[in-house]
């Protein structure tokens, strides 16, 4: 039987945001636009600004994306300041 694939929202629901105080970019968003540049090719955090720029109306489909794309800066200080194990164990739960 086919197991079905959670969503980035359902496997990474457990990752928490290290941000405080209010945020333009959800990390769920970042999330789904930074996995979606690095499966593409993005191999940094200025392709991935560009490559999600470029992408912008496509993921605007599937995204709200109120405040636009986060600056390769914003993607830098987030996921430097995430829980490493726990994005490890959030992502090998997506890929299975």
């Amino acid at each position: 039987m086919e197991q079905e694939v959670p969503s980035i929202e359902e496997a990474f629901g457990e990752l928490k945001d290290p941000r405080s105080g209010s945020v333009l970019h959800g990390l769920t968003e970042m999330l789904v636009v930074a996995l979606c540049a690095i499966l593409c090719g993005a191999d940094s955090r200025v392709a991935i600004q560009i490559w999600d720029e470029e992408k912008l109306g496509w993921l605007r489909g599937n995204l709200v994306l109120k405040h636009g794309i986060p600056a390769h800066d914003t993607f830098g200080r987030v996921f430097a300041a995430l829980d490493a194990r726990r994005f490890e164990a959030c992502f090998i739960r997506w890929m299975k």
